[in-house]
């Protein structure tokens, strides 16, 4: 099946969202989770020091309300036994029924709670295995070298959805807690791994549609000298930072057909190029039983991959001379007397070296494998004004000028 694309028509890949909405046999669901249970795929709720807080504190408040219950249920055939007043009888067991409601809600919420995840599982990998993928229900600090992977502690990756051919990629929620107390704030994303042919330079396109109140919600901040503008449109939809020096191998990477993939396909999305990955982010789950999420996803991976075959040709020139260097000792060294079974006695060195054996080998040099950090100026001028007006608030300033 083709969809139509730049040019003519481009491939589509396969899409069967089927698995997502079908019904389930609940003796399979429940099997499943057993199972990925049994293998450890998946952690056990006493794993997690917040749900066993949560378990606690659930089983003392259904302790407390329980006994509560009872003890009215006691009073209340206690009271009839003494006198038989059927009028009182119907008043008193309302607070034993609004208990015992209670009771049962939240065994029913908690039921369907559990039944609900394990149908995610179960869902979720019969989707994989439709598109020829495989799922991972969690992977605890997945250690990838893209910026949301650095942050804060209990990194985990949830619900993987991995694809092997024509490349890797991997669709999965993310993840990571930061701060303590009462100013602990978990950080949810969601994000596409796309696996390249060769290391790149280190390249962020920040997308402009998603920015918030502060600028950019990427977690980290760029050195602004590093912000390079490209032709066209581009730069209404991104702002592209590349480290110094690189801005023509950014040209070279971002030509207008694959400027024109990235705003036709991502512009929701911020974009990260590092080593020999591309990753996609949105502080949204992709990972999701919604098949119009995964339709959207299917489709923008489909149009990078088509393009992303021509990156492999680039090669950091700045690694030549070695190469070069090397080219020229290995030629020179086969060529000296005994280097060979019949090799005369006195061989001219050669200098000249195949054009092949003088193509710089995949990698980056040092300076391109990673953007300097910045500091948001924009966030932290906005957080010290308020702060300023607090501290007047509270120090009552502003009385001295105006008793």
């Amino acid at each position: 099946m083709t969809t139509p694309g730049d040019g003519g028509m481009r491939t589509a890949y396969p899409f069967d969202a089927d698995p997502l909405v079908q019904p389930v046999d609940d003796r399979a669901v429940r099997e499943f989770a057993r199972r990925l249970r049994a293998e450890g795929r998946v952690a056990s709720v006493f794993s997690s020091p917040q749900a066993i807080v949560g378990l606690v504190v659930g089983g003392i408040a259904v302790l407390i309300v329980g006994s509560s219950a009872l003890s009215i249920f006691v009073g209340v055939f206690a009271a009839l036994a003494q006198n038989g007043s059927g009028a009182f009888s119907l008043v008193a067991i309302v607070p034993v029924l609004f208990f015992a409601g209670v009771i049962a809600l939240a065994t029913v919420l908690t039921v369907r709670s559990l039944r609900g995840g394990s149908e995610r599982w179960y869902r979720l990998d019969r989707f994989a295995r439709a598109n020829g993928m495989t799922y991972v229900p969690q992977f605890g600090s997945p250690g990838l070298p893209g910026m949301i992977f650095s942050q804060g502690r209990s990194r985990r990756s949830t619900d993987l959805v991995r694809g092997e051919r024509p490349r890797f990629v991997e669709f999965a929620n993310y993840r990571y807690v930061t701060g303590s107390g009462k100013n602990q704030t978990t950080h949810k994303w969601g994000y596409v791994a796309v696996k390249l042919d060769v290391p790149l330079p280190h390249i962020v396109l920040d997308a402009t549609g998603n920015n918030g109140l502060f600028g950019s919600n990427l977690p980290l901040a760029f050195d602004r000298d590093q912000r390079f503008g490209l032709e066209g449109d581009f730069d209404r939809y991104f702002s592209l930072y590349c480290p110094a020096g690189y801005e023509r191998d950014a040209l070279y990477l971002f030509t207008p057909d694959i400027m024109a993939r990235f705003i036709d396909n991502a512009a929701a999305l911020d974009v990260e190029i590092v080593d020999d990955w591309l990753f996609l982010y949105a502080k949204r789950d992709f990972s999701t039983l919604d098949p119009a999420t995964w339709a959207w996803l299917f489709s923008v991976v489909g149009a990078l991959l088509d393009k992303l075959a021509q990156w492999a040709r680039w090669r950091d020139e700045r690694l030549a001379d070695g190469t070069v260097h090397a080219a020229h000792a290995a030629a020179a060294a086969s060529a000296l007397p005994g280097s060979g079974p019949s090799a005369p006695a006195a061989t001219a060195v050669p200098f000249s070296v195949p054009a092949a054996a003088l193509r710089p080998p995949p990698g980056v040099a040092a300076p391109g494998r990673r953007l300097r950090r910045g500091v948001p100026w924009a966030a932290i001028i906005v957080f010290g004004v308020i702060g300023l007006f607090w501290l007047i608030g509270q120090t009552g300033f502003l009385g001295l000028f105006f008793r």
